[in-house]
């Protein structure tokens, strides 16, 4: 492995990953945290165990429907900017959960259809943000780093439990503050550092290898013509519509998998909060004990694989020469 290839490959991941992973850190506590806020929210807005668990999933639907449009447009516009304009959106639209009963009364839809009307809004607004960050990792990493740098991305998902739940207890006690409830508060706090780096984001990412000022001439160029390399080196049996790509059977069938270990993750992240409650502890223990099956499962820590990123002994990587 030459030196310009160990180089290059840390400082980009150096630059790139631990604020992508904050990103992603926020954006994920920002889907479950509903399930901490129903403790004290459900009871306020008079919502059943079947409207909260309807509005929780229903996110989904439409961060579905726009994901594949938010991605052509990321693609389109670029991701500095895409990725910015869904942190940005997504933020003001997690903390209008806050204002949930605000909204119910200006609109006569009730605090259950007000909620709906959130979930849905929310998951349009994040729809394109996941795999976006998959998409733009692939035009700063060579094929044999990627598995590793997306296992270090994907520690968010843990993190952000096991962060996020005894901070989203701590903030259920400042009810009254203002006049808000305790859920309210943990909406709006939790909501405002996805506002925040959505302008960091504008200003701190690079679209492409070719415009980082940050990378020293030769790193540039070794990453552009390893990339371009590897791109011309595919050898394409087809090409493929948009429509014919989503029923391809081996998409299905991927999306099937994928399916089963997403809705058993969102299901303990949406409910597991209301069940530890039922044995009767406190709202901060609750959270505490619901962050434990994260916190105690070594396979929910993801990346562990990328632990050599850029050391020269990190595996069979074939050197690359520049031209």
């Amino acid at each position: 492995m030459h030196a310009v290839e160990v180089r290059t490959i840390a400082k980009v991941a150096k630059r790139l990953v631990p604020f992508l992973i904050v990103c992603y850190f926020i954006a994920y506590l920002d889907r479950v945290n509903v399930g901490f806020a129903a403790l004290t929210m459900n009871q306020d807005l008079g919502l059943s165990q079947t409207a909260f668990g309807f509005g929780a999933g229903i996110f989904f639907i439409a961060y579905f429907i726009f994901e594949v449009p938010s991605n052509l447009l990321l693609e389109r516009f670029g991701a500095r900017k895409w990725i910015a304009r869904i942190m940005l959106s997504w933020g003001i639209i997690s903390g209008m959960m806050a204002f949930t009963p605000t909204i119910a009364r200006v609109t006569g839809l009730g605090n259950e259809y007000s909620f709906y009307l959130i979930r849905v809004l929310l998951g349009a607004a994040e729809a394109g943000f996941f795999p976006g960050i998959i998409f733009y990792l692939t035009l700063w990493f060579p094929t044999e780093y990627r598995a590793r740098i997306v296992g270090y991305f994907m520690a968010a998902i843990p993190l952000s439990t096991v962060i996020g739940a005894p901070v989203s207890g701590a903030l259920l006690y400042l009810h009254g503050g203002l006049g808000l409830a305790g859920w309210q508060w943990l909406f709006i706090v939790e909501a405002l550092p996805s506002i925040i780096l959505a302008g960091v984001v504008f200003f701190y990412l690079t679209d492409r290898p070719a415009e980082a000022a940050w990378l020293a001439t030769d790193e540039r160029k070794w990453l552009a013509e390893r990339l371009e390399f590897e791109q011309r080196s595919r050898k394409a049996v087809r090409d493929y519509t948009v429509l014919e790509s989503l029923v391809n059977p081996r998409v299905l069938g991927l999306s099937l998998v994928y399916f089963g270990a997403v809705a058993t993750n969102y299901g303990l992240g949406f409910f597991l909060p209301q069940i530890v409650k039922a044995f009767g502890l406190n709202i901060f223990l609750t959270t505490l004990v619901s962050a434990t099956p994260t916190l105690s499962a070594p396979s929910a820590w993801y990346g562990g694989a990328g632990a050599r990123i850029a050391s020269p002994s990190a595996g069979s990587i074939p050197p690359f020469r520049c031209s």
